[in-house]
């Protein structure tokens, strides 16, 4: 077979050669030990916590190492791409911290290693695929869809391994006077790897998450360009990563079976085998057992989940970290006030097994970043979220800006500040009641008499000013307590309950219902001196006349 006679035959537009693209893209001048990585997603338009799982690892290896993390879109799959879908995802993972410093934006391209999608760069696969072939490496196949399928079934009725390999690649060993006949009758044709792989050999793999794993050589003649002219995944990386000079490779472990491949082809392209880390699957608890994440089934796989609750970036980078490495958190007791970019990031620290989803611990750290916020800061979030997600209740925080951070700022700051509010979606149900747009009472009092409550409320607005400090408005309200039979002092309470109709906290509970609409809110003193007398003294009435 002469096979530079073959590589022109299916390739004679092709005149730059492996060399051309070598200069082109020369190695990265950059401190020794810095690490190239780059995420690499298809353009479906889906954020997923998978995506922001890889992109944090690969964005904290290369920016701690001086290095270099930039985007490839990997758009070879023409039925999948979205529109649109590369801004939805440089923006989300924008929203999560991660900023590339290379690679594909919303409408191009920056940096000298492009372009950046894998559909502009076929010219350049069409240069390695035409020096596969021509040192006998790859060949056509013009195999039908029918073909193939009879193919399958044999092997299936035959109780053969499935794939094209062996007796089963047809055109394999074909002449060239078979291949130049069907070039000539336009038949459609895709190109394939002649691998010369064993899957009987096993060989031992390092990979920096997995450790050392035992590997199968790869026995099929894998397609390498579709009979569209476009790459499949495989063919293209392998290239991509060569030319961007990409020194590791951060990917899901479902990409582990594909590994001899890849180092198959790495091999016969004469590239360089980057290193490879292979992240475990995210899980969550499913009764008693976990299964993987599931875009289907759950809602919090993706980032789109998260930017409508209103989680602040922070929480997703902090919460990242915990999955990521075993002793953020540890680090983290030690340094409350510091920045998470302080934390040196691992890929030793990774569970090789995967991590688990905890939407309670999520909860718990947004909650604890959300309470060092100032009162300001909470309301412009807050407010940002809102004109996003919830028109109505952003007009209403831009039209009573001053009253919203008063209230926001009750139990603000200090040893032991509220931790109230996880998400900014939240903040409407927890301060809303301020407002008499989002005013409503959701919560009743069960268990007491009626007539009780009513007298109770009346002589509250017959005692109450403005102008007492807290300790005089909840003297008043112990006063009132005892009159109707509510035991004042709460030590007492405990003791004896049943000497009592209740307690002082029941009667603060009759006020707050009345004031807040709700059996738990901010400080009631400080919500009433936000309120106003007139709006305190008219709940109360309204409510009183409603029982």
């Amino acid at each position: 077979m002469d096979y530079n006679k073959l590589a022109e035959m299916l390739y004679p537009e092709i005149t730059e050669t492996p060399e051309y693209y070598e200069a082109k893209y020369p190695p990265r001048n950059l401190p020794e030990g810095a690490i190239v990585t780059r995420l690499a997603p298809s353009p479906t338009g889906f954020v997923h916590l998978g995506n922001i799982l890889q992109g944090l690892t690969s964005e904290r290896m290369a920016h701690q190492s001086g290095g270099v993390l930039f985007l490839r879109i990997e758009d070879t799959d023409a039925k999948r791409e979205v529109k649109g879908a590369v801004k939805v995802l440089i923006d989300g993972l924008k929203y999560c911290g991660i900023v590339f410093d290379e690679g594909a934006t919303a409408d191009g391209d920056f940096g000298n290693y492009g372009p950046y999608r894998q559909r502009q760069r076929v010219k350049i696969y069409h240069c390695y695929a035409k020096l596969l072939v021509s040192q006998g490496m790859a060949y056509p196949c013009f195999c039908t869809e029918d073909q193939l399928n009879e193919i399958r079934s044999r092997q299936t009725e035959s109780k053969c391994d499935p794939g094209y390999y062996g007796k089963w690649a047809i055109w394999r060993d074909r002449t060239l006077e078979d291949i130049e006949a069907e070039l000539k009758k336009g038949t459609p044709w895709v190109l394939r790897f002649r691998s010369e792989g064993n899957r009987q050999n096993k060989h031992p793999f390092d990979d920096l998450i997995k450790g050392r794993v035992e590997i199968s050589e790869n026995d099929i003649d894998h397609v390498l360009i579709k009979s569209d002219g476009v790459p499949t995944y495989h063919f293209a990386h392998a290239v991509d990563d060569h030319l961007m000079r990409t020194t590791h490779v951060v990917r899901g472990d479902e990409w582990l079976p594909s590994l001899p491949l890849h180092i198959q082809l790495f091999k016969a392209l004469g590239f360089k085998l980057p290193k490879y880390l292979h992240i475990g699957p995210l899980m969550k608890m499913e009764g008693t057992s976990k299964r993987k994440f599931s875009k289907r089934k759950d809602p919090e796989a993706a980032l789109s989940f998260y930017k409508k609750a209103g989680y602040p970036v922070a929480t997703i980078y902090e919460y990242m970290l915990t999955i990521l490495n075993s002793n953020f958190e540890d680090w983290r007791r030690l340094n409350p006030d510091i920045s998470p970019d302080k934390f040196q990031f691992s890929y030793k620290k990774m569970n090789p097994a995967g991590s688990l989803f905890d939407e309670a611990k999520l909860r718990d750290i947004s909650k604890n970043l959300i309470s060092k916020f100032t009162a300001e800061q909470v309301y412009n979030a807050t407010l940002n979220w809102a004109e996003e997600f919830d028109k109505p209740f952003a007009g209403v925080l831009s039209e009573h800006k001053d009253k919203a951070i008063r209230t926001l700022d009750i139990g603000r700051g200090g040893n032991k500040p509220r931790k109230d509010i996880a998400a900014w979606s939240e903040v409407k149900d927890y301060m809303g009641f301020i407002f008499e747009e989002c005013f409503e009472v959701r919560d009743s009092l069960e268990g007491f008499d009626k007539e009780d409550i009513k007298k109770i409320l009346t002589e509250f607005i017959q005692n109450y000013s403005p102008k007492d400090d807290q300790n005089e408005w909840f003297n008043k309200i112990k006063k009132i307590a005892s009159e109707y039979g509510f035991c004042p002092d709460m030590k007492e309470y405990k003791a004896n309950p049943e000497k009592y109709k209740g307690s002082v906290a029941d009667v603060s509970s009759f006020i707050r219902i009345a004031v807040t609409g709700k059996q738990n809110s901010p400080d009631l003193f400080a919500i009433m001196q936000i309120l106003g007398y007139d709006k305190t003294t008219g709940r109360i009435t309204k409510f009183k006349e409603n029982l």
